[in-house]
């Protein structure tokens, strides 16, 4: 397989509009999904986007003492040691809101037990089903909001995790990935074949509509090829499952099968030697949780909460006993 990016930057600084939901995702199916996924294997594209998102921590100025890892069961494993590798002293996180995927968590990210012995490799000091209330400084959610059938909430509670002036850092596949496929369901006169993802702009509308402030947003493109139709296939299976409600619901037979794989052949180029292609949009974002004004008024009342926060943000960061 070999991989070819193009990459565009994009900011985001307009109005919101009344974003709910964008995303036509089955909430049912989006519950059952990750047991799914995980029974056909690791998916190296969460690991290989997790990557590129590191790289972008660099240009980070925000101080991380603490930080979460949202939901890695769905988002790969490879956020914790690409968080660790910047910020080594940072006290990770993590999020799971299924206990079975909790559990999962904590045994796939705890160090080899040769490690832990030498006093090398961390485990994430504390894991909740429950959410975290201001605590840290950077939520990192990978490869999910895309599978998501209510984005707006669960940036909403990125948000209830993050201290003010925190950050967010995520990633997701963009409107035009697997445009092919879709495309040859369409000419198949078959059910669609995805949901309808989300553009980068919406997204950051939606951040805005959450209480973010300041989103940016950019977007690489992939292009992925494949020697036959099964290695493609095996790699849809990977990425996730198709959760648009309007999907076929009944069970697909062998002469289906055969006949989609037949189909897929016509995928390849000639420019990719005869390789079938298949392309992948992934967004990138940023944004901020802002610090909270206080409203001035003939009598203002101001929490010890609130005062500690705006006097730690003009001393620049030195917390206040």
């Amino acid at each position: 397989m070999r991989i070819y990016a193009f990459h565009s930057f994009a900011s985001v600084s307009h109005s919101p509009a009344n974003l709910s939901s964008l995303t036509l995702v089955d909430a049912i199916a989006e519950a059952r999904m990750p047991r799914k996924t995980m029974a056909s294997g690791e998916p190296w594209l969460h690991d290989e986007v997790a990557s590129q998102m590191a790289k972008r921590l660099s240009l980070i100025r925000h101080p991380v003492k603490q930080w979460v890892d949202w939901s890695p069961s769905r988002g790969g494993w490879a956020g914790l040691p690409n968080v660790s590798a910047q910020w080594s002293d940072a006290k990770a996180l993590l999020f799971e809101a299924d206990p079975w995927l909790l559990r999962r968590s904590q045994k796939a990210l705890q160090p080899p037990w040769w490690k832990r012995w030498i006093g090398l490799g961390r485990t994430p000091q504390t894991m909740q089903t429950t959410g975290v209330n201001q605590e840290v400084d950077m939520v990192w959610c990978n490869m999910q909001l895309h599978m998501a059938s209510d984005p707006l909430q669960g940036m909403r509670q990125w948000s209830q995790a993050l201290r003010p002036d925190g950050f967010v850092m995520f990633s997701c596949l963009g409107p035009d990935s697997l445009i092919e496929l879709r495309q040859l369901y369409g000419a198949m006169g078959w059910p669609v074949a995805g949901a309808e993802w989300t553009d980068m702009h919406d997204w950051g509308d939606m951040l805005v509509q959450a209480g973010f402030a300041e989103p940016v947003m950019d977007m690489e493109r992939i292009t992925l090829t494949y020697a036959k139709p099964a290695d493609l296939l095996r790699d849809l299976r990977l990425l996730g499952r198709n959760l648009h409600h309007q999907r076929f619901q009944g069970l697909r037979g062998r002469r289906w099968k055969n006949t989609l794989e037949d189909a897929l052949t016509a995928l390849a180029q000639p420019d990719q030697q005869g390789r079938l292609v298949l392309t992948v949009e992934v967004i990138y974002g940023h944004a901020l949780k802002p610090i909270p004004k206080v409203q001035l008024a003939e009598k203002s009342f101001v929490s010890l909460t609130q005062m500690k926060t705006l006097l730690t943000k003009t001393r620049g960061n030195t917390p206040l006993e």
